[in-house]
């Protein structure tokens, strides 16, 4: 179905979204992270960086809808994934419900075979309302926090590895080391640019805090992250180690590189999200960080025939 085909209520009104949008969809996105968590976690960088995903068109792809006095009242997009989120003030009317079914369609639509969305746990609603979809289960996803009441130590670098710092310059080979540790599990590689727009290229990127593994000059470890003011903590956007360098406490090392920075700034903590296709919880435990939180990140196989 189009925009204009949402069964909305009285006095909503749908549209698809335009870059100039990220202002007020951010606003929407924190309004409902403050709600379920206390505070804002998301920054306009990653709004725009979903935008202008490879793939995504505006104006088929994305809906905003607005309310009878023009405010935004909810919004969805789906590229391979998809996103919903309802104002809190506007939720219980169904809207939640008509762009999840606007996205599975879409995608269908699109030729797409499955649908994903990550949904906080605790946000029981959400999760019932994917559930009733047709939805499943299909990896767990944890944040995790490192406390810093006092300056974290910092461990010696491994026999022949050197750190030091992101610089200008450093993003491509940034982008193929970490793309080749994801390969391991992501489903498709990201292209350079949509990579850099979640990471080198995002407003929030905080190149102090991001740090190198170097064995003969060449990375092979790296911890990329952002600095997310309304959060008031530091953020690790990345962490990838070369197969060739695993388990040689290189990811440790580098984490804790990143903790002590952004300490010296003044961060009471250090967050981090990964989930279970990974298999790096064990690794984020070992280091002394704690899970804080976790999301479901559900599925649905789109085999319905499209009307005719």
């Amino acid at each position: 179905m189009s925009v204009h085909e949402l069964q909305l209520p009285a006095g909503y009104r749908g549209r698809p979204a335009a870059a100039g949008d990220v202002g007020a969809i951010h606003r929407l996105v924190a309004a409902c992270e403050t709600e379920l968590y206390g505070r804002a976690e998301t920054d306009p960088g990653g709004i725009a960086a979903d935008l202008a995903r490879p793939g995504l068109e505006l104006a088929s792809d994305t809906v905003l809808i607005h309310d009878a006095n023009g405010c935004l009242a909810a919004r969805a997009w789906v590229n391979r994934r998809s996103e919903v989120d309802v104002h809190p003030e506007h939720r219980g009317r169904g809207l939640g419900a008509a762009l999840l079914d606007w996205a599975g369609d879409r995608a269908l639509r699109a030729g797409g075979e499955r649908i994903v969305q990550t949904v906080p746990d605790e946000d029981t609603a959400a999760v019932g309302l994917l559930h009733s979809r047709g939805y499943e289960p299909m990896v767990t996803a944890w944040l995790l926090a490192f406390a810093m009441p006092q300056e974290p130590d910092v461990p010696e670098p491994p026999a022949g590895i050197t750190v030091r710092s992101f610089r200008p310059g450093d993003g491509p080979a940034l982008h193929e080391l970490t793309e080749d540790a994801f390969d391991e599990w992501q489903e498709r590689r990201k292209p350079y640019q949509e990579w850099a727009r979640h990471t080198v290229e995002r407003p929030s990127f905080a190149p102090a805090m991001s740090v190198l593994a170097l064995a003969d000059g060449r990375p092979v470890g790296a911890v990329l992250a952002l600095d997310l003011p309304d959060t008031g903590e530091g953020y690790v956007e990345r962490v990838a180690v070369h197969r060739d360098h695993r388990n040689r406490g290189i990811a440790r090392l580098l984490l804790r590189h990143t903790f002590r920075a952004f300490h010296r700034e003044g961060r009471p903590a250090c967050t981090l999200w990964t989930h279970s296709s990974t298999g790096a919880l064990d690794l984020y435990l070992r280091v002394g960080m704690t899970v804080r939180r976790s999301s479901t990140v559900f599925s649905k196989h789109l085999t319905a025939d499209l009307p005719s």
